[in-house]
């Protein structure tokens, strides 16, 4: 692993997407606490307004509060360590890990910042794994606008059209995507079964731990903590 050459592609772009990354047991044990936690049906946990203005159908869980240790496995990888202080330096932290589960037939992610971009040196990094494969017929893939972090806020309009420049990405059994918070990107709508990913956030020194408290989709700001739409948004 060219440490020095991923930083530079990671600057210029906002994302790295790794495949192979992990070996196949630590994926498939997270595979099988996910499925396991969420079962057939999960329900929604967010507001109606909140899932009819972001257009993102996501059931998050925090798997590490609950104390689920084959997370942690992953969290400790080495390799992976040495990437996010090569990005973030040597003091960064830690800060939530969260799976992100979709259902068949649900909306995917609008378009977002997962943090206010005002402030370019105040963001958060996705470090984000999969345990299965995203794929066309799967549904689900990641969409990113290459270098839209050096682009400030994300311009409001339609929450789903598509960007210049965008790539989709497909993730497979194993791979890592590292997304800087402020780049635009989306998740596409849902074909299978189901479409999860696990998120393990870190943030650069001096990074507040709320950072992502405040999100910004095309048409609002959205404040988590307190369930409300801060500004709404209007091309």
């Amino acid at each position: 692993m060219n440490t020095k050459l991923l930083v530079r592609k990671f600057e210029q772009d906002g994302y790295l997407l790794l495949d192979n990354f992990f070996g196949p047991e630590p994926m498939r044990r997270l595979d099988s606490r996910i499925l396991e936690h969420f079962g057939d049906d999960p329900a929604f946990l967010h507001t109606d307004e909140f899932l009819e203005k972001a257009k993102t159908d996501v059931i998050p869980w925090f798997p590490q509060d609950e104390g689920q240790n084959d997370f942690g496995l992953v969290d400790d990888n080495v390799e992976l360590q040495h990437l996010t202080r090569a990005i973030l330096g040597d003091a960064w932290h830690r800060l939530s890990c969260m799976v992100m589960f979709s259902k068949q037939g649900t909306m995917g992610q609008a378009w977002h910042q997962d943090c206010t971009p005002e402030n370019a040196a105040q963001y958060n990094l996705n470090r984000l794994v999969y345990s299965s494969d995203i794929d066309d017929e799967t549904g689900g893939q990641t969409v990113v606008v290459p270098g839209s972090h050096r682009h400030g806020l994300l311009p409001p309009g339609d929450p789903w059209v598509d960007l210049e420049n965008q790539q989709i990405l497909r993730p497979r059994t194993g791979t890592l995507v590292l997304l800087h918070g402020h780049v635009w990107h989306r998740v596409l709508p849902i074909r299978g079964r189901y479409r999860y990913s696990t998120n393990y956030r870190a943030v650069p020194a001096g990074t507040a731990a709320n950072v992502t408290d405040v999100c910004v989709y095309r048409n609002m700001r959205y404040q988590f903590s307190t369930e409300t739409v801060v500004e709404e948004r209007t091309a």
